[in-house]
């Protein structure tokens, strides 16, 4: 079974900037597609980045410029470096997986941006 961990979320102040990190369990980390989500109250569930396994990422647009994407595949970890951050992008974020036609998900961690 296949277990995503997210931390680094919290609150900031419009302007600031967090890091969310999501460890993986599991082999083959290197050779799935890692993305991040994002479901803010009353909303649908909306991909925010996501980074394949030879590095190519892609960006929802409301997001481009601001965040970055990257994993690490010696620590089976991916990240969400978040600048700029506005009282839009608050969410619960979670860490997705994907293995062809199955994938995984993160428990979420809330991200909250103050005005």
């Amino acid at each position: 079974q296949v277990q995503l961990m997210e931390s680094g979320g919290g609150l900031v102040q419009a302007g600031g900037s967090l890091t969310l990190s999501c460890a993986a369990s599991g082999n083959g980390f290197s050779t799935y597609v890692m993305g991040w989500y994002r479901q803010a109250p009353g909303k649908e569930r909306e991909l925010v980045a996501d980074i394949r396994s030879g590095g190519s990422t892609r960006y929802a647009d409301s997001v481009k410029g601001r965040f970055t994407i990257s994993r690490d595949n010696a620590k089976n970890t991916v990240y969400l470096q978040m600048n700029s951050l506005k009282p839009e992008d608050t969410a619960v974020y979670y860490c997705n997986q994907g293995r062809g036609q199955r994938e995984y998900w993160g428990q979420g961690t809330q991200v909250t941006v103050s005005s």
